[in-house]
């Protein structure tokens, strides 16, 4: 049988995880209702909190959406399905799918050979399971070391805090940057995901503004969507101006260094 990224077994397989993700959420919503009527909660309320709380999980998941049609392209459909629909992150995702295609060479046609298929699959999911390892180990010895550093100095707390924040955000930032200096050698495509990074940025702080200003609560649930179909709108322009996106092995081959 030859083999598919989007094969119907690959399919089923999917399906039965998200199935048991599913039964595994309809199972805690069906005990916090039952224990929400034993404290005495008006129904009205209960209907009120489910029924909010719906409506603005549609912001993440159409996030979650888009990471799924990107990915699709060269992984099929039920491998990016499955990754962001469990235990994934969007922005986690897409950078390690794409550093392993880079690196087998594959670019961004669908992968058509089962080794490079399984060896995105274990990038992608080793990588992001580590942390459901280290977050019991570490997470309380952390917390508890910032709110030490908090009770000293209130001060150093805050900047101690959001340097881990800004660290996190410098890994993503490299990435972004990384193929800027290859302008010296005649290549602009690295100004792609910057001048789509900007555009992003600058929704987003629009949105920010007027959903502060003008009390707009749904704008700030929907911002990141927004903000996402508007740098990838951007980036096909950018892509057109710059000559793409990327830049590969092939175009660096005879350019000196």
């Amino acid at each position: 049988m030859p083999f598919g990224a989007n094969s119907y077994i690959i399919f089923i397989v999917v399906g039965i995880v998200i199935a048991a993700v599913l039964g595994q959420s309809i199972y805690f919503l069906a005990k916090a209702l039952k224990r929400a009527k034993q404290l005495g909660i008006a129904g009205s309320t209960i209907k009120k909190t489910v029924s909010s709380s719906a409506v603005f999980t549609i912001a993440p998941a159409v996030a979650v959406l888009l990471g799924v049609v990107v990915l699709s392209k060269t992984l099929g459909v039920p491998l990016p399905w499955l990754r962001l629909s469990v235990v994934g992150s969007l922005s986690y995702e897409l950078i390690a799918a794409n550093n392993t295609t880079e690196a087998l060479g594959i670019g961004s046609e669908q992968v058509v050979d089962p080794s490079h298929y399984v060896t995105i699959l274990l990038v992608m999911t080793l990588s992001i399971a580590l942390s459901l390892v280290l977050a019991p180990i570490m997470t309380k010895k952390v917390q508890s070391g910032v709110s030490k550093i908090g009770m000293k100095d209130k001060k150093w707390g805050e900047i101690f805090s959001n340097a881990m924040f800004l660290g996190m955000i410098s890994a993503f930032l490299g990435y972004v940057f990384c193929d800027v200096t290859y302008l010296s050698q005649g290549f602009a495509q690295g100004f792609t995901p910057v001048c789509v990074m900007v555009v992003s940025a600058v929704v987003m702080a629009i949105l920010g503004i007027l959903s502060t200003k003008f009390n707009i609560r749904w704008l700030t649930d929907y911002a990141l969507p927004i903000s996402l179909i508007c740098g990838m709108a951007s980036a096909i322009l950018f892509s057109d101006l710059f000559g793409g996106y990327e830049i590969t092995k092939e175009m660096l081959e005879g350019v000196p260094a």
